[in-house]
């Protein structure tokens, strides 16, 4: 079964806590590998990811390339989910000239001073390029929304200009996919506690992080509905167990490698005019 199909949301989507724990990629799934540890599991999956991220830097460099088609990465989910750790394991040896990563925090004045959308659009890629969105607008229906900044009525307006606004990146050119990052509730609380505990890790550490945690369940709830609300065959959802760090990494890589090579990137046909040319 392709990735794409296994992890896709789709309408009636649940967010199930169990399913974060799931290894349904990679060594620990094949009956081949029953008697290996589940260390040597791990390091059979971050092989097979790097072997993965090789074939996405060459759809990349085809993507650069042909200079026509656009690809929008969206990784959301709940605080140490590893959004940062996705971005580096998959893209740290990727051609960093067709990959653009865009960290959104909390709003500016000036960005407050637009309507939300305004921040968002001015990072879409541009031809021949991936950018990845490390959360997106889609903090405009989540955090808005669980800290009752905007009502129930106000929601449903933003999933119908967010569905638009995705509607016209895909019809001018950009192949677009979201990606949750599916952590449990006591993971996220071993996650936190090891920042805490190691000196060279606790900068990572934000006491915000706690009061959010406090809304867990409200959380859960408002990506459920976002993600019920937004899913799209041009913008598909998808969804990704994320308490296996390895896991993630391979399921995300596989993900993103099935949407490029679904693109049928290729380089561009050479210019005949220049097969007899000789350069002095």
């Amino acid at each position: 079964m392709k990735a794409r199909t296994q992890f896709r949301a789709g309408k009636d989507f649940d967010l199930n806590e169990d399913f974060a724990g799931k290894r349904l990629l990679g060594a620990a799934t094949k009956a081949a590998n029953k008697k290996l540890t589940a260390a040597q599991c791990k390091a059979l999956d971050r092989e097979e990811t790097v072997a993965l991220t090789a074939q996405i830097a060459e759809c990349q460099s085809m993507l650069y390339a042909q200079h026509k088609k656009k690809v929008l990465l969206v990784l959301q989910g709940m605080d140490t989910s590893g959004k940062d750790g996705t971005v580096k394991a998959i893209f740290s040896n990727i051609n960093p000239m067709g990959i653009r990563a865009v960290a959104f925090k909390g709003p500016t004045d000036i960005e407050l001073a637009h309507d939300y959308l305004w921040r968002v659009h001015q990072h879409v890629p541009v031809k021949g390029e991936i950018a990845i969105f490390n959360r997106s607008h889609y903090e405009d229906v989540l955090i808005t929304r669980v800290q009752d900044m905007i009502d129930k009525a106000e929601c449903q307006r933003r999933y119908a200009q967010i569905r638009d606004f995705e509607r016209m990146l895909s019809e001018t050119g950009t192949v677009i996919l979201k990606i949750f990052l599916h952590i449990s509730k006591d993971e996220q609380r071993g996650r936190l506690q090891e920042r805490l505990d190691d000196p060279d890790r606790q900068w990572k550490f934000d006491p915000n992080d706690i009061a959010q945690r406090k809304k867990w369940d409200g959380y859960q709830r408002a990506y459920e509905t976002a993600i019920r609300e937004t899913d799209a065959d041009h913008a598909p959802w998808y969804v990704v167990p994320s308490n296996s760090k390895t896991q993630r990494n391979l399921v995300v890589a596989s993900l993103l490698l099935e949407t490029l090579q679904g693109m049928k990137l290729e380089y561009p046909a050479p210019d005949p005019k220049l097969s007899s040319f000789k350069v002095e």
